[in-house]
């Protein structure tokens, strides 16, 4: 863990790929709109500005935020938060050049910079989800409902290597082959979509989302867990990341927006229908129906088994990153404890 206040533009270029990895798993693209905390009439100028950058479009792993802006949860606490869209070089670019104090970030992504020579001024703060809720999913009954049987198969990449390096782990940790899974572009932006036009036979996608997607759509598929296979990967995705400046100079205040950003995330923990309904409220281009049902299976998993919301476990953190470095996955091996920090998260 470290604060430097020194923005490091030179990691810039090597965190090019950002956007393009944290799209990857996602199947969303990004979007310029902006949302932003309405607050009470003539009150506003009294708050404090924070601007906070998604991953992509907003979704169930957002909820909260847009509970807490709604409910003036951060009102209350005199702050005043705009949460806009990514841009083509990802939340971490921006962030880490301190144009915004907050956003959404990936474990994995991260390790980009983190395991770079000049790493970007950026710390994870807070785990919005508390496993890894990733997984393959593949058409029903061929035999993809394990990690060994996507050999055989067209599996749709992102053509990124930490995702390639985690699909060859879990493969041959079930005892499969990867020699004999065929790698194919996962043009798409809608996973089942893909599966329903053989664009590929499996993909990785977010529980929370993809899975329920299908049910809806009535359309039957296998899935298996990432973590399910190997506890190696189940890293934080996604977290609530923060510039190292801001955190140095204004601890106050990024401990202010942790604690408004907990009630949210407990509020929609428990009132998930209502939940689901401001945030498509607040991004109207948000599937109704998909938002309940998302948000009815991501309820229980804003906290889940940890000793609070955005715990982040440092045996699992330096687990993965453990493995990253083992793999040859960074340039320089990122040290236990490096990128993240529960201090600024509500005290106990």
């Amino acid at each position: 863990m470290k604060f430097s206040s020194k923005t490091k533009a030179a990691a810039a270029a090597a965190c090019a790929t950002v956007l393009a990895a944290s799209l990857a798993l996602s199947g969303c693209a990004p979007q310029s709109s902006q949302q932003q905390q309405s607050g009470a009439e003539g009150e506003n100028d009294a708050l404090e500005k924070l601007t906070l950058v998604l991953d992509y479009v907003p979704n169930t792993n957002h909820t909260g935020i847009y509970v807490a802006i709604d409910k003036g949860y951060y009102a209350d606490a005199g702050l005043e938060v705009e949460v806009v869209q990514p841009p083509d070089d990802g939340a971490d670019v921006l962030v880490g050049s301190g144009k915004a104090q907050l956003g959404i970030g990936y474990q994995d992504v991260m390790a980009n910079y983190l395991g770079s020579d000049d790493p970007l001024p950026v710390t994870a703060i807070a785990a919005l989800v508390q496993h890894n809720t990733s997984g393959i999913v593949s058409r029903q009954g061929e035999g993809i409902d394990h990690a060994a049987g996507l050999a055989g198969h067209e599996y749709g990449t992102w053509d990124q290597d930490v995702e390639k390096a985690i699909i060859k782990s879990i493969v041959e940790t079930d005892g499969g082959n990867w020699d004999e899974v065929a790698l194919v572009p996962a043009n798409s932006t809608d996973d089942i979509a893909g599966l329903r036009t053989d664009m590929y036979d499996a993909i990785w996608v977010y529980e929370g989302w993809a899975l329920q997607n299908a049910k809806l759509q009535d359309y039957p598929v296998d899935y298996f867990s990432i973590r399910g296979v190997d506890e190696t990967f189940d890293y934080y995705t996604p977290v609530i990341i923060a510039n190292d400046a801001f955190l140095s100079d204004e601890p106050d205040t990024a401990a202010a927006f942790l604690a408004a950003t907990e009630k949210g995330y407990l509020y929609a923990s428990e009132h998930s229908d209502e939940a689901a309904e401001i945030l498509v409220a607040y991004a109207p281009e948000t599937d109704p129906e998909l938002a309940k049902v998302s948000q009815q299976y991501l309820a229980d998993l804003y906290v889940d088994d940890a000793p609070q919301w955005g715990y982040i476990d440092a045996e699992r953190w330096d687990r993965f990153y453990k493995w990253m470095g083992d793999e040859g996955l960074v340039s320089v091996p990122i040290p236990a404890g490096e990128g993240f920090t529960n201090e600024f998260l509500p005290k106990r």
